[in-house]
């Protein structure tokens, strides 16, 4: 059928719009999760959401399930390589790649699934920077609509990048076109601008979901601030996680602080510049004192505490950055680190890009701590309560170095929740190592589900098993998907919906 369905796209599309040789398969194919490469049945690359339109309706004539992505850069999680073999991968990036407005009055940017967060910084910048988007600590070539409706965020204040979407341009299963929102009327001046239009609010059906195929919409920008000033604080102790926590729920409970607090553990930080000092096939985790030699080596301390304030001048930025100080230094174990320190280091300075809308490259070096390309994130949330934080810090500790890995961590926080980022980093070539890292993370999901904390953002290879543990919202899923989606056109077992 497959074969079939590629001749009729190049009779739609062109032929320059399919690619089924071994080496496309392969690239496609490719991921750096334990659970190995899926081997699509092709690429196909749209131009247009009415080319989009035509190979939807095509898969729905020939029986053939379509895997869409939009530039692949999701690293550690499944980068383009489908849930399943033989689905055929429908790359948004390549071909629609536009940004098609730029509202500068109104703060927002309509863009296609192939614009990167590199890109957009560069259009914004050549319009004068008067707007700032808000970027994620990973590749500067990953999508900005891809990592929105994956529910992947950043750190400024509009760090919730599905949120920060507006009047989505739909694809559905049978070919149809669909605008979420004000949109739904056309001509509508409040597309982009008004979230909360008439009926139920749908644009959560396509976050995390195989309901439809997004081919555009609005990202809200908020305007660049004259002035970006970060701080930060190290602690020397593992032990120090839960007075930490204590203190940045305050701040960002009395929203004294614009940004997110970034709390990153000490390996976290020196592996983007460092590799595993005595690597071997079957070598273990870290021992805590080559791990604190490192520490010091590279300055992290045990943790690194870090955010910014927004400002006219400097000047008005320094009250601020002294009550921070004066909270974190009461404790007697932070270290201050000033923004020019922050700016000089190549450890810290993501940091402070990340807070200012800079796409950055520096957190790249995580991946090759270890040989062989193997990397996959564990991404729990974790509820602003220091014991509780300590709590995970130990479970998650503990099960990493018992099957040989290290502690990689980021609480990433806001007032009531951190998303607790995790990156395990392992070698992919070594079976016995691939294998230590699918019972790793099958440990960490089963001891965070017991603790009454679970994933959310998951890697391809643990998708379907993830829903599989929840059975009240399998079984809704499942049943929009059979009423939206009767033929199974949209990549089926995407987040476990099927």
């Amino acid at each position: 059928m497959s074969e079939k369905f590629f001749e009729a796209v190049r009779q739609a599309l062109g032929a320059e719009a399919v690619d089924t040789s071994a080496e496309a398969v392969a690239r496609f194919g490719f991921n750096r999760l334990p659970g190995g490469d899926r081997v699509p049945a092709g690429v196909v690359w749209p131009g247009s959401a009415a080319d989009v339109r035509a190979v939807v309706r095509l898969a729905g004539q020939h029986g053939v399930a379509v895997w869409p992505a939009s530039t692949g850069h999701n690293l550690g999680l499944g980068e383009y390589s489908p849930v399943r073999d033989a689905q055929v991968v429908l790359d948004l990036g390549r071909r629609m790649n536009r940004v098609l407005e730029v509202n500068e009055t109104l703060g927002y940017a309509v863009v296609e699934p192939g614009v990167t967060f590199r890109q957009l910084r560069a259009e914004l910048a050549a319009r004068g920077d008067a707007l700032m988007l808000s970027g994620t600590s990973g590749p500067p070539d990953g999508g900005v609509l891809g990592n929105a409706l994956d529910r992947g965020a950043g750190y400024t204040p509009y760090f919730d990048h599905f949120g920060m979407l507006s009047g989505l341009e739909v694809v559905l299963p049978d070919g149809e076109l669909f605008h979420t929102g004000d949109g739904t009327l056309a001509g509508a001046k409040t597309r982009y601008v008004n979230k909360s239009g008439f009926g139920p609010m749908l644009e959560g059906l396509f976050s995390q979901s195989n309901y439809g195929i997004v081919t555009s919409a609005a990202i809200w920008l908020m305007p660049r601030p004259p002035v970006v000033r970060a701080w930060g604080f190290t602690f020397p102790d593992d032990a120090d996680l839960p007075a930490i926590i204590e203190i940045v729920r305050g701040l960002k409970l009395a929203n004294a602080v614009p940004t997110l607090i970034k709390v990153t553990s000490g390996a976290y930080g020196f592996a983007t510049e460092a590799t595993h000092p005595r690597y071997e096939p079957g070598a273990g985790a870290l021992s805590d004192a080559e791990r604190r030699r490192l520490q010091d080596e590279y300055g992290t301390g045990a943790w690194t505490v870090t955010g910014a304030f927004y400002g006219p001048t400097g000047d008005a930025v320094e009250p601020m950055i002294r009550r921070v100080r004066d909270v974190f230094e009461a404790t007697g174990k932070a270290t201050y680190l000033s923004h020019d320190e922050i700016a000089a280091s190549p450890v810290f300075r993501i940091h402070l890009d990340t807070f200012s809308g800079e796409p950055t490259e520096a957190e790249l070096g995580l991946l090759d701590w270890r040989p062989g390309g193997g990397a996959t994130w564990f991404l729990p949330a974790t509820p602003m309560i220091g014991e509780i934080a300590q709590q995970h810090q130990e479970l998650s500790r503990r099960i990493l170095t018992e099957h040989g890995f290290e502690y990689f961590a980021e609480f990433v926080c806001g007032p009531r929740a951190a998303r607790a980022l995790h990156l395990v980093i392992y070698n992919r070539a070594d079976e016995a190592e691939r294998q230590r890292m699918n019972d790793c993370y099958a440990a960490l999901v089963e001891a965070y589900d017991r603790i009454g904390c679970p994933i959310g953002r998951t890697p391809t290879d643990w998708q379907e098993r993830a829903m599989d543990r929840l059975p009240s919202l399998r079984k809704l899923a499942g049943a929009l998907k059979g009423a939206l989606d009767p033929q199974g056109v949209l990549a089926p077992g995407k987040y476990g919906i099927s």
